[in-house]
């Protein structure tokens, strides 16, 4: 399967934002890519209390109609990134990744279980958790083309999400992220490549890159990753389409070959 990273540049400026990334998805598809991946908070990223005015409905919300008219259009799975989802609750929403399929269906929605609240002084200061409620499951995505599991940016720290979706089947992990150039430099790559050689899985994360308002900056390095912790592709430090080659049959081998996800010993511990 081919697959697209699309890293960006995301602003305050909604409009462009979305128009940005359906063009590169339109050039992705035209580069042959079956599966095309967009960043965490593609539409918008910007400060908090900008949040609410740029919320949509997961079922009714024009944006996620949007996606679904672009992937049937291309005949392609599009991981759209994440959007802000509206919510229940006055004020809150959800940081929400969402699952298209090739006729345009919604295969699967996860919200983000781990908030991202951090403050280091003088470095980085960002609390996701003042304007953004926490999902509550993880979620794999059953297709014909395998099972997916769903995660976002700040869950990459949290290896308990990613050995729970790899028990309920997956072959492959989403990382959609605007991850940090502050913990980012140092940890991303580290990381990503531990999610995936402890799971056995392939990693597929589109980051964000740049600076965006007020004065955060994501590192980018968007990257795949395969079952044994060779990176596939790498994005230069740049927006654009990067593309990647997975195989499903590797996962296969990479457990039949080293079969510890079969050695595990969960009497010994909490799964």
């Amino acid at each position: 399967m081919k697959i697209a990273l699309v890293q960006m540049n995301a602003q305050q400026e909604e409009d462009k934002n979305i128009s940005k990334a359906l063009d590169y998805i339109d050039q992705a598809a035209r580069q042959g890519a079956q599966l095309v991946a967009l960043p965490e908070y593609f539409h918008f990223l910007g400060p908090n209390k900008e949040k609410m005015n740029h919320t949509h409905s997961l079922e009714h919300g024009d944006l996620p109609a949007r996606m679904s008219k672009k992937a049937a259009e291309h005949r392609i799975y599009l991981l759209g990134g994440t959007f802000l989802e509206t919510s229940p609750k006055e004020g809150m929403c959800y940081n929400t990744s969402s699952l298209f399929g090739p006729d345009g269906s919604l295969l699967a929605y996860y919200r983000k279980v781990h908030l991202f609240d951090v403050e280091i002084p003088g470095r980085l200061r960002f609390l996701e958790s003042k304007v953004t409620l926490p999902g509550e499951e993880a979620i794999v995505a059953e297709t014909p083309d395998g099972s997916w599991g769903m995660s976002i940016c700040y869950d990459l720290r949290f290896p308990e999400l990613y050995r729970t979706l790899t028990l309920k089947g997956a072959e492959f992990i989403f990382v959609p992220s605007a991850f940090a150039l502050f913990t980012g430099k140092d940890h991303w790559e580290p990381l990503l490549r531990a999610r995936a050689i402890e799971n056995q899985v392939y990693i597929i994360a589109p980051n964000q890159v740049g600076t965006h308002p007020p004065a955060y900056q994501s590192l980018g390095n968007s990257m795949i990753v395969d079952p044994w912790g060779t990176v596939v592709t790498r994005s230069p430090e740049q927006e654009g389409v990067t593309m990647g080659t997975v195989e499903r049959e590797r996962v296969r081998k990479v457990r039949q070959e080293l079969p510890c996800l079969e050695h595990r010993a969960p009497r010994v511990y909490w799964q």
